[in-house]
Parts: structure tokens; C-alpha cells; sequence
């Protein structure tokens, strides 16, 4: 058993985890093979997200201590796993529904994604999200776009001009 200073450094290291992180989901890993529990460890590792299994009263704890968590409460109940994440706020939810969809486990409970509460039946909306990496690109191809359509006129006008003088200079020499 856990001695209160084991509790304490533990609640820390929760504590740390939380604030260092844009998005904490929760999922329920019950029922779940030490194969499926590795392969989800590993999807997890490779989208830099931060996988835990916590008590809940300790990460209970540590969110009493950050604040802005009590949504999230009456999901700390069962076999929690608790997905934290920095840059990448959806990758989480991905990989949770494609695990999902294979093998039913595990289940989604909840998420806080930049203090936003989001409930277990709203997985597929955060799965959808683009990353951002992906609208960092949708907003650099938006600025760009304008920018090649203005050099493109620029540039036009005088190609127009070039082949009309081109033209009128060949018909001066017949």
C-alpha cells in the first residue's frame, strides 16, 4: 500500500501532467487484453500523447488542485485511463475511435480540451477535428492563394503587351 508521501508525490506528478497539457481525456479500459492495452500504448506513444493509469481519487486530487476540472468528476469512477496531450488536442480522440471501432475497447468517457467539457458521445466530433498542423496548412494555403492570384495578374499584363508588340512587329516586317 501506498505511503502518504508515495500519494503526495503522485498527485504532483498528476498535477504536472494537467497543467502541462491542452486536452485530458479519460477512458475506461476495462475488459481490455494486455495485447490491446499495449497496441493502445503504443498508437498513444506514437501521437505524443501521454497515457496514465491513475487512482481516480489521486487525479481527483491533482484536479481539485489545478481547478477548471469538475466536469469531470462523475467519470472517475472504474478502470480510468487518462490520455494527456500537448500540441495535437485531437489525436487522442482518433486514436481512442479507431481502437474502438476494432475491438470495442476502450471506452470513451470524457475530455477537456482547453477547459471545454466534452461528454462520451461526442468522440466522433473530436476525432474530426483537424490537427493543427492541418489548419496551420489550410490558413497558409488560404493566405497564399490570394497572393499567386495577384502576382499572376501583375505578371499578365505584361506578357499581353509582349505578344502584342511581338505581333505588330511581325506584321511590320511583311
Amino acid at each position: 500500500m501506498p505511503t502518504l508521501a508515495e500519494k503526495k508525490q503522485k498527485v504532483e506528478e498528476i498535477t504536472e501532467d494537467l497543467k502541462s497539457s491542452g486536452a485530458v481525456y479519460i477512458t475506461n479500459y476495462s475488459g481490455m487484453s494486455v495485447k490491446e492495452t499495449n497496441n493502445m500504448r503504443g498508437e498513444f506513444f506514437e501521437g505524443d500523447i501521454k497515457y496514465k493509469v491513475y487512482k481516480n481519487t489521486l487525479v481527483k486530487r491533482a484536479m481539485d488542485e489545478v481547478g477548471g476540472y469538475e466536469d469531470l468528476y462523475p467519470h472517475l469512477v472504474e478502470q480510468n485511463g487518462f490520455a494527456f496531450v500537448e500540441e495535437e488536442l485531437a489525436a487522442p480522440a482518433k486514436v481512442i475511435k479507431n481502437l474502438f471501432e476494432e475491438t470495442e475497447k476502450p471506452k470513451f468517457k470524457a475530455a477537456i480540451i482547453d477547459g471545454d467539457y466534452y461528454g462520451e458521445d461526442e468522440l466522433g466530433t473530436l476525432a474530426a477535428m483537424k490537427s493543427k498542423t492541418e489548419v496551420i496548412g489550410d490558413i497558409v494555403g488560404l493566405l497564399l492563394g490570394p497572393v499567386s492570384n495577384v502576382v499572376g495578374a501583375l505578371q499578365a499584363p505584361g506578357r499581353n503587351i509582349a505578344g502584342a508588340l511581338e505581333t505588330i512587329a511581325e506584321e511590320g516586317d511583311e
